[in-house]
């Protein structure tokens, strides 16, 4: 089968590799979407960091070259032993994460937390290939859906937004500020719209800033170098910021802006460690919030719901769907040259041509 391999930084191969063989409990799955994120854009230029090239993953095993992608969907090909609520022929989307469920995270609920947690495509290989296997318990069958496998490829980026916004604890009618509405900060402005909250968007981009209006947020903010968010926003006192730049300024600036009791949800991942002010923390009980990827149980059917409901809206996130040939030029070398690229960048493995994404 056709797959795109990864050797070491900035080597990555579209190659023919042998179909693998579900294991018990696991799915194979004919892909048929594949997203890549900033993360597979950062391994691809500068790793490895996550993936186990150059010695095994303690909790995988894998070592050596792998085949990246762990934001996809596919339709069931085959099944391992002991699986069940899956057939031949079922559409799914896949969260990617694998947990062991039972350690005392897992117990709790908080999956995403386990002891032994691995993701498919960063801890092993995963679906920027024609096929790929997957545990069961980390997908969700769609036949009684009505996802398309375009959209549904986005079902773990949104899921990870659902998490990001459950973990603000944000309520219907509150003022909520996202900063930056690419990547991950697009599914937050969605999701926090879904649930009824008065959202603003806040990026450096128009194009980006058009998407959240379109995707919900009922007002935006075009961000200007060296401006702070609070010259920015003078009369907003948001009950939550999601913060998704991953800037270190925006962290204390968030801060600043959200209003005394509110909340700061740190969804952009900070290279360096970063100031914040806790007195001013304390004195105005603010909270500063981190999240981590998905859970499964509570967020990944939710994160599918939220995607049936943008309608017509996904192709401004996600314009085409490119084959698997394009993975550099289309993909990697633009998000790691800061080139223009669409929000959301998908591939699908068995085209020989990009083709526009299919909605319904």
């Amino acid at each position: 089968m056709k797959a795109a391999v990864y050797y070491g930084r900035r080597d990555i191969r579209i190659e023919d590799v042998p179909r693998p063989e579900p294991a018990g409990g696991e799915l194979l799955l004919r892909v048929t979407g594949v997203g890549i994120c900033g993360t597979d854009a950062s391994e691809y230029a500068g790793g490895p960091h996550m993936f186990p090239i150059h010695r095994a993953d303690p909790v995988t095993g894998h070592s050596g070259p792998m085949v990246p992608g762990h934001e996809f969907a596919g339709v069931v090909a085959g099944t391992g032993t002991g699986v069940v609520g899956f057939t031949e022929g079922d559409p799914v989307a896949c969260g990617a994460g694998i947990s062991c469920g039972a350690c005392v995270p897992c117990t709790l609920g908080r999956t995403n937390l386990c002891e032994r947690y691995s993701t498919v495509g960063l801890q092993r290989n995963g679906a920027l290939a024609e096929f790929t296997t997957v545990p069961a318990s980390a997908c969700v069958n769609l036949r009684d859906r009505t996802l398309t496998s375009d959209v549904a490829a986005m079902a773990q980026p949104m899921s990870i937004a659902a998490h990001a916004v459950a973990r603000g604890r944000l309520g219907a009618g509150e003022h909520a500020v996202v900063v930056g509405t690419g990547g991950i900060g697009a599914f937050v402005v969605h999701a926090a719209a879904r649930l009824g909250a008065e959202v603003t968007g806040v990026d450096l981009d128009a194009g980006r800033l058009e998407v959240a209006a379109a995707l919900g947020a009922h007002s935006t903010v075009a961000a200007r170098h060296r401006t702070p968010l609070a010259d920015l926003l003078p009369d907003s006192a948001p009950g939550v910021v999601f913060e998704c730049t991953g800037v270190p300024a925006m962290v204390p600036e968030s801060t600043d802006l959200v209003r005394p009791g509110g909340r700061i949800v740190v969804v952009g991942l900070q290279k360096e460690p970063v100031a914040v002010d806790l007195r001013s923390l304390a004195l105005r009980e603010k909270e500063l919030i981190g999240t981590l990827a998905h859970t499964i149980e509570a967020d990944f059917g939710r994160a599918t719901e939220l995607l049936e409901s943008g309608g017509d809206v996904w192709r401004l996130v996600a314009p085409a769907v490119l084959p698997l040939e394009s993975l550099l030029v289309g993909g990697l070398l633009p998000m790691v040259n800061g080139d223009p690229t669409p929000i959301k960048t998908l591939f699908d493995p068995r085209i020989d041509s990009p083709r526009p994404l299919v909605t319904g």
